[in-house]
């Protein structure tokens, strides 16, 4: 015969159907905690953050891309789209190297140069200036990334990873490249476009 179940017997069960997935959650956050003893776990962990940032770059560049008005922009956008792919083929074979399966760790940096370049996008109103701001937030995410890249590529080559010190080292040297090109693009035509607005409503 089949037991009817009271309210108390539905609360109960809820109650620990709770405390599971409480303990989950404090089991994962458990396993999620750093712990950084050494300069390999340093490089470790800066590695899958680059991962991250990549990935979350290149989601937003082909965009960025799009949007910008520019004909030189979007060639040097793209270019920087392939760059960022062999980026990220690279960090994968080091992760998996060092058995560093899976991601999970948010480039909260990326995440804040994008928002911040998203946010003057949504207040630009002129084509030129949508560029400006497109090309100065790239900027700074490449002088965000030679740093990070030239760190890691010293780490790796102190540590003994020579194969990996030019990995990271051919990354920075992609960024710097990017860089060279997007100031050369600002000086000759870029910032003097975005100057017409201002000078139209003097």
């Amino acid at each position: 015969m089949r037991r009817n179940i009271s309210s108390d017997d539905h609360h109960h069960h809820r109650e620990e159907q709770i405390d599971l997935a409480l303990a989950i959650l404090k089991k994962q956050e458990m396993e999620a905690k750093l712990s950084i003893n050494n300069l390999q776990d340093l490089l470790d962990l800066n590695t899958s953050h680059f991962s991250s940032a990549e990935i979350e770059l290149k989601r937003k560049l082909l965009e960025w891309a799009n949007i910008a008005s520019s004909m030189q922009l979007k060639m040097i956008l793209k270019k920087y789209i392939s760059f960022t792919s062999q980026h990220l083929q690279r960090m994968d074979t080091f992760l998996e190297q060092e058995k560093i399966l899976s991601v999970t760790r948010t480039n909260t940096i990326m995440l804040a140069f994008i928002k911040s370049i998203d946010e003057k996008l949504e207040a630009c109103k002129n084509p030129e200036i949508k560029d400006a701001c497109i090309l100065a937030g790239i900027q700074s995410i490449c002088h965000f990334k030679i740093s990070s890249y030239g760190t890691a590529a010293a780490f790796a080559k102190l540590i003994g990873l020579s194969e990996f010190a030019n990995v990271f080292y051919e990354s920075e040297v992609n960024e710097k490249h990017i860089d060279d090109e997007l100031t050369q693009l600002a000086s000759y035509e870029i910032n003097t476009n975005a100057m017409t607005p201002l000078n139209l409503t003097q």
